[in-house]
């Protein structure tokens, strides 16, 4: 009888507190194997070191790695509890592809039905975008802006081929800029679709167990 391998585990990563809340059930694991939320702290700087230092132990080591949390809407139209899906992630030291993004929006869609689903490039920055910086980034050709999406993605893939990707949820947006999380309507908006995405995410995570080659 051949005994059948692990399956491998899934990092989800996010900035901050009010994130690893909204997605605090996953502890419990996914059907796709074991499944780990970590808080890396805001920035580029932090996600990276926090990446790197979880990837670097035995039980993490393989893990398929998904970047989430918030993010800043760039293209007009986009509105608070819309979502991101990466197609790839960029930052100034290169760009980091994502693997079955259509499984993600499909996934998405049934799992927050009636949320419109972004796709396009996720960039990344050291600051929260503000004002007139969203047309400059939009102009690039991305369509949301973070802080840590791109640095994780960077991090995970130079340790180790892996599949990776990045979901966002917009709490702000060139029409609804945000103030302050959880103080307006439009941050309680993201945090409700932050809570629901996990479904989603679980699913992308079992379509990849199928026998690498």
């Amino acid at each position: 009888m051949t005994t059948q391998p692990a399956p491998a585990p899934l990092l989800i990563a996010c900035a901050l507190g009010i994130e690893q809340f909204a997605l605090r059930v996953s502890e419990r694991g996914g059907a796709g194997g074991p499944v780990t939320v970590l808080r890396t702290g805001m920035g580029p700087a932090a996600a990276e070191r926090a990446v790197s230092r979880v990837l670097a132990g035995p039980a993490l080591r393989d893990a398929a790695v998904l970047a989430t949390g918030f993010c800043a809407g760039l293209a007009p139209g986009m509105h608070p509890g819309d979502l991101v899906v990466a197609e790839e992630t960029r930052d100034p030291r290169g760009s980091v592809p994502c693997v079955g993004t259509e499984r993600l929006v499909k996934e998405l869609v049934r799992a927050v039905p009636g949320r419109t689903v972004h796709t396009g490039p996720l960039t990344g920055s050291d600051h929260v975008v503000r004002g007139h910086e969203r047309s400059a980034l939009l102009a690039t050709g991305a369509i949301a802006a973070d802080m840590e999406s791109a640095a994780t993605l960077l991090t995970a893939v130079r340790a180790g081929a892996r599949p990776v990707a990045a979901v966002r949820v917009v709490v702000d947006a060139p029409e609804h800029e945000l103030v302050r999380i959880g103080t307006v309507r439009g941050g309680i908006s993201a945090f409700r679709v932050l809570r629901s995405v996990l479904p989603a995410f679980y699913e992308w995570h079992r379509s990849l167990l199928l026998p690498r080659r």
